[in-house]
């Protein structure tokens, strides 16, 4: 049975608002299942009121002064709903976290069914010789897995930028990397981002071995939405439902679950061979809602930070210099201990960081690359050893392989277990092969539908977002972000999909988005989420008042209709009204 998100408790944005600090006992009318929702200065989170000892419910801890603890009605367990950990008895269990959707400023509780789909067809964990399983890592988010005859390959990017011109390789993949994915049985790509489903790798690809079976998860947005459009022909894609396992050979199965905080696009993954498992959390939230196997042989996951817009795309009010820098220092750290404690909890064998290796390498974002720093795998490392000694770290290099077999045989010692790659071999990208793909993109700047103003209209319109009170101002710019010489200039209404020349006098919020011509052209001429321009530092935005407007970002990065605007249609319309102007005006000569 594949597994699929269930909504088991609804509140509209009036229940959210009512919500008091502190602890809230809520209740499923129709199912008669209960729920407690803790509320703080973060935010919200929430579980099932039920004990995990024998089930029992949990009622107000009169003992507690700080608003944080529940307790059993059974046996007078008791649990900090603001930490999801038993107190009473300490160091017993931890409570499941359920997962919070907002739609509108209500929320829905959501869990996974069934919630540990891995431990269906348990397998027998069988001996594994030396060299039987090696991992070798290329780059960013991309290793190849050998098990037995077959070779399995995670996100495949090796060459070209991400996020439009934003992102660049930081390890130099090995030379061969691109001839070993050609020969793959199997390629997982998690999600659709541009570094971790990189068009211009599996354009390559395409052009050599086309019908290599590339397998995804089945998000509500299709990893390969974009396919048609891009031009790129692969033949063999297979789309996989969550929670079944699917089987390469007799020994070799892997499992496709979904995340927990975006089920509509981001996946995780665990690879099975002779009973031992490879855990990949790749960029999950909430990876499976939180529910993952423990004592796993390898899990990988990201880590680094610093792949977002905000704040380093922010400008104005408090988006000082040194408000920036002690954000990122506290977010970093934040997410180093999360990344470490979780690791403590789930005991794998080996832990491996990566998908965190890229930079901003284009001279036009100098001030990203000196400013938005990320964390140091061998500082994540050197936690973990602190506190799961008995895991197995390893920081890998372009070209590093790790044999699991000889790993699990003697963990104390990573030497055997471990290759690094040759002396004198290069690890770090030093030259990028900017003008190629830069030029691509700015070859939207001539594109004829931007000769005529009511694009604007059409692709907003196209794009389908409105009825939500914020006006935007978008401004094309050059490579500094100044306003571009001849450039577009505009208001948005969404409240209305309105263009007015002036802000409305009624009260609203206001966005002002300034982007870099080339990206937003491009963007717009072919139909594309704006996680190229946001993701990929490709703009910068200032708000009033300073506060995140989900349903904007959201429909923008995630939500865009799947077949792009049908440009040929409005310039044909466009040429028609100027044929009938120019006929008018004829008439009127005469």
């Amino acid at each position: 049975m594949a597994q699929c998100p269930k909504t088991i408790l609804s509140l509209t944005a009036e229940e959210v608002l009512a919500l008091k600090k502190g602890i809230n006992f809520k209740k499923n009318q129709e199912e008669g299942k209960c729920y407690i929702i803790y509320k703080d200065d973060r935010g919200l989170r929430a579980c099932r009121n039920q004990c995990k000892h024998q089930g029992g419910l949990f009622i107000k801890d009169i003992e507690d002064m700080d608003g944080q603890t529940v307790r059993c009605t059974k046996h007078y367990w008791k649990l900090n709903v603001s930490t999801m950990r038993y107190v009473n008895p300490p160091d017993s269990f931890e409570q499941d976290e359920l997962d919070i959707i907002w739609v509108d400023g209500g929320i829905e509780l959501v869990e996974l069914n069934p919630p540990d789909p891995w431990l269906s067809d348990p397998k027998m964990t069988e001996e594994l010789l030396p060299g039987e399983v090696t991992i070798t890592y290329m780059t960013h988010a991309c290793m190849e897995l050998k098990f037995g005859g077959k070779t399995m390959f995670f996100d495949p990017w090796l060459i070209g930028p991400a996020f439009a011109r934003g992102w660049w390789l930081l390890h130099k993949p090995p030379e061969d990397a691109f001839e070993r994915l050609c020969r793959a049985d199997a390629i997982y790509i998690s999600h659709m981002h541009s570094d971790h489903l990189s068009y211009p790798t599996l354009k390559m690809l395409a052009a050599h071995q086309p019908d290599v079976p590339i397998y995804v998860g089945d998000t509500s947005r299709p990893v390969f939405w974009y396919l048609d459009k891009s031009g790129v022909q692969l033949t063999n894609i297979n789309v996989v439902p969550f929670g079944v396992w699917r089987n390469i050979d007799e020994h070799l199965r892997f499992m496709i679950m979904m995340d927990g905080v975006h089920p509509e696009m981001d996946t995780c993954i665990i690879v099975q061979y002779k009973g031992h498992m490879i855990l990949n959390t790749v960029d999950c939230t909430r990876p499976n809602g939180g529910r993952l196997p423990e004592n796993v042989a390898l899990m990988m996951s990201d880590f680094a930070g610093g792949a977002s817009g905000f704040p380093m795309s922010f400008t104005g009010g408090r988006y000082t210099e040194s408000w920036k820098a002690e954000f990122i220092r506290n977010e970093r750290k934040k997410l180093l201990n999360y990344k470490a404690q979780l690791v403590k909890s789930l005991q794998p064998k080996i832990y491996c960081p990566f998908a965190g290796y890229f930079v901003e390498a284009h001279p036009s974002d100098r001030y990203l690359k000196e400013t938005n720093m990320k964390n140091n795998p061998e500082e994540l490392n050197s936690l973990i050893n602190k506190l799961c000694p008995s895991t197995l770290t390893w920081t890998p290099k372009p070209g590093a392989v790790l044999d699991l077999g000889l790993a699990q045989k003697n963990p104390s010692d990573s030497s055997m277990a471990i290759t690094d790659p040759p002396p004198g071999t290069q690890l770090y990208m030093d030259t990028w092969d900017f003008d190629l793909y830069v030029n691509n993109l700015n070859a939207a700047n001539t594109e004829d539908i931007f000769k005529h103003d009511s694009w604007i209209q059409f692709y907003y319109s196209w794009a389908g977002f409105l009825d939500y009170n914020l006006v935007a101002r978008v401004i094309e710019t050059d490579e500094e972000f100044q306003p571009f010489p001849g450039g577009y200039d505009y208001l948005v209404d969404f409240l209305d999909l309105s263009f007015p020349k002036q802000r409305p006098e009624r009260e609203h919020a206001y966005l002002e988005v300034r982007n870099r011509v080339g990206v937003i052209r491009h963007v717009v001429r072919n139909g594309l989420l704006w996680d190229d321009l946001y993701i990929g530092f490709q703009n910068r935005i200032s708000r009033e008042p300073d506060i995140y407007h989900h349903r904007f970002w959201n429909h923008f990065q995630t939500q865009l209709p799947t077949v792009g605007p049908d440009w040929d249609s409005f310039l044909q319309k466009v040429k028609m009204e100027e044929s009938e102007e120019a006929g008018v005006n004829n008439c009127k000569l005469f």
